[in-house]
């Protein structure tokens, strides 16, 4: 049997409404939030819950589906959230640009979100990125050719031995 893999992905166009009801959203918070320092604390709320709901917008905003068809299984994930580009570092966990960070006997603890396999047989790589400004770690099984590719992209930030 022949093993095939193909992928599309797919990025989600922004509505003609999205940016403005954003800026309003926002607005209304910022409002809101003086008018409840100024007057009455009881507006906090509504200032609290546009906040809340420009931040699911946001997320949901920003949308792409990725299509991978492998071995005659269909399966579509959907993705949601930024593009990669506040890149700080991606190295094989081992490797001494990532040792601030580890676990044991680093000196800088980052919330970390491991989208590992958990086999002990294929290496997984550290990647130090920032999300709303945090910096966060995420432990990663990348293989040969997405490491090469987001190498192309940030040279001097990707470490593959």
């Amino acid at each position: 049997m022949n093993d095939y893999k193909i992928t599309q992905q797919v990025k989600r166009k922004s509505k003609r409404f999205a940016k403005p009801l954003s800026v309003t959203m926002v607005v209304l918070a910022v409002v809101l939030v003086i008018l409840a320092i100024i007057f009455d604390t009881g507006l906090m709320m509504p200032a609290f819950l546009f906040a809340a709901l420009y931040y699911v917008f946001s997320i949901n905003a920003d949308t792409e589906y990725e299509y991978a068809m492998e071995n005659g299984i269909l399966t579509i994930d959907v993705i949601r959230g930024k593009r990669l580009k506040d890149l700080e570092v991606i190295a094989p966990n081992w490797h001494e640009s990532v040792a601030k960070y580890r676990k044991d006997g680093g000196t800088e603890k980052l919330k970390k979100f491991d989208y590992t396999s958990y086999d002990d047989n294929i290496p997984y790589y550290t990647m130090i990125t920032y999300e709303d400004k945090e910096k966060i770690k995420l432990l990663l099984d990348l293989n040969s050719s997405m490491l090469e590719a987001i190498k192309r992209v940030y040279p001097q930030k990707v470490y593959l031995q």
